[in-house]
């Protein structure tokens, strides 16, 4: 709770009183809003649940309530000033530590809220970090960040693993430590075989796509997806610019920086993935095959192994060397990079550096409970696409393999970016 407090800090550090009001967009909160949001949710969901205690500010639930209060009014509610946020902030803190027993274990239901709450706290740490990004603000400052963060060399890394295919466990395990409840639960799905590329598609990739037309073919977008295409009037990746006749830039935070060619495009939504994947013949994962490319590995005869990883590199936790994760760099790096990272089957920085789109549909596992925020997936099951793996400003103590993310289909906004499959395959003999 004290480190995804001190990245909030970072996150806010040398905001003007403006910037943390900012426009109105329908993709961003307000800043202030929003912390005052996350120190809301701590209260409410330890203090006054668990306690059954009075709120520490009286008209919290009318301002900083996320699913009784609509979007577009949070810029004009009487919003605490940072001054008082940071200290509301403050004594929520001290009152859900100090009620933490000192002289043994706490109870499964305090195990649950209080990482969950702190896994909220860290994921509006990261809508803070992209949201500083959509709004042109200065890079953030992490006192984790590295200039030196590249680990295990640089470049590109082509090619396509070969998977076996087999049944597979999906979901977590009724003995996990930590559940998030779109998860819930374990169950055996058989996967095909299949051939899923090492890295993800790079910046040099989509620019051969652009420089093809790609955003002006029709046939290359699903019907939806040309639709928002016309609206949003795309052309290339959102933050991408032309610096002279041949050459792309892209905006990072408030700088314009030369495009690198081996970086993983970034900042794409599903439909501009889903397009790439058309024009080069090629197609997203399902969220099965990326867990399995991700988590599986081969037993002694070569088939499909029953056991599954829980990260990539094995059931180690996340370290430097494995990933570019928990704010380590301020943005990404080459794809060839984090070699230590790598899955039994050689697909490298299946967690960090960026999220990635796969093509399936956020719908319930067998099994499906809601938990004690029960706004966190129901409501908007089957209406959002599976994203895995998490990008370099999310935190390694979150997500691990079976992580599911969501977002709607057209959100560019998000630290977002995606890997490919063959689109047809024969499995070696």
């Amino acid at each position: 709770m004290r480190d995804s407090r001190a990245r909030t800090l970072e996150l806010l550090d040398g905001l003007s009183a403006d910037q943390l009001m900012g426009p109105r967009l329908n993709i961003v909160n307000p800043l202030l809003w929003e912390i005052g949001h996350v120190a809301w949710f701590y209260e409410n969901f330890i203090i006054r649940r668990l306690d059954d205690a009075p709120p520490i500010w009286d008209k919290g639930d009318e301002v900083y309530d996320s699913i009784a209060i609509p979007h577009g009014v949070r810029w004009d509610l009487p919003l605490l000033s940072l001054n008082e946020s940071l200290r509301y902030m403050e004594q929520v803190e001290e009152r859900n530590l100090g009620r933490l027993a000192e002289d043994g274990p706490n109870d499964e239901e305090d195990s649950f809220i209080y990482q969950f709450a702190t896994f909220h706290n860290d994921m509006h740490n990261e809508a803070y970090t992209y949201s500083r990004q959509t709004l042109a603000y200065p890079r953030p400052s992490f006192a984790a960040a590295s200039e030196n963060a590249a680990v295990g060399g640089t470049g590109l890394l082509s090619g396509d693993v070969d998977i076996p295919g087999g049944m597979f466990r999906i979901g977590a395990e009724r003995d996990a430590d930590f559940v998030f409840d779109n998860e819930k639960w374990a169950h055996d799905v058989f996967v095909r075989p299949f051939a899923i590329s090492r890295a993800p598609v790079t910046n040099e990739d989509f620019a051969a796509f652009v420089e093809d037309d790609g955003y002006k073919r029709r046939d290359l977008w699903p019907d939806i997806g040309w639709g928002w295409r016309v609206e949003a009037e795309a052309e290339h990746p959102v933050y991408w610019t032309r610096e002279g006749r041949n050459d792309w830039a892209v905006r990072q935070f408030d700088e314009t920086v030369d495009l690198q060619p081996h970086r993983p495009v970034s900042h794409v939504n599903w439909y501009e993935a889903a397009a790439y994947c058309k024009w080069a013949g090629r197609r997203l994962p399902t969220e099965l095959e990326w867990e399995v490319a991700a988590s599986g590995e081969l037993d002694g005869q070569g088939n499909l192994a029953a056991m599954r990883r829980t990260y990539p590199w094995g059931e180690e936790e996340p370290e430097a060397r494995h990933c570019n994760m928990d704010g380590r760099t301020t943005g990404v790096v080459d794809v060839a990079e984090f070699a230590d990272g790598d899955s039994a089957f050689g697909c490298r920085q299946m967690l960090g550096n960026i999220w990635e789109w796969t093509s399936s549909s956020f719908d319930p596992f067998p099994g499906f409970a809601p938990d004690a925020y029960k706004e966190y997936s129901e409501p908007v099951l089957f209406t959002r696409k599976v994203l895995k793996g998490g990008a370099y400003a999310t935190r390694s103590r979150m997500v691990n393999n079976r992580h599911r993310n969501f977002f709607t289909p057209e959100r560019r906004d998000v630290l977002a970016g995606f890997r490919t499959c063959a689109r047809e395959y024969d499995f070696p003999v």
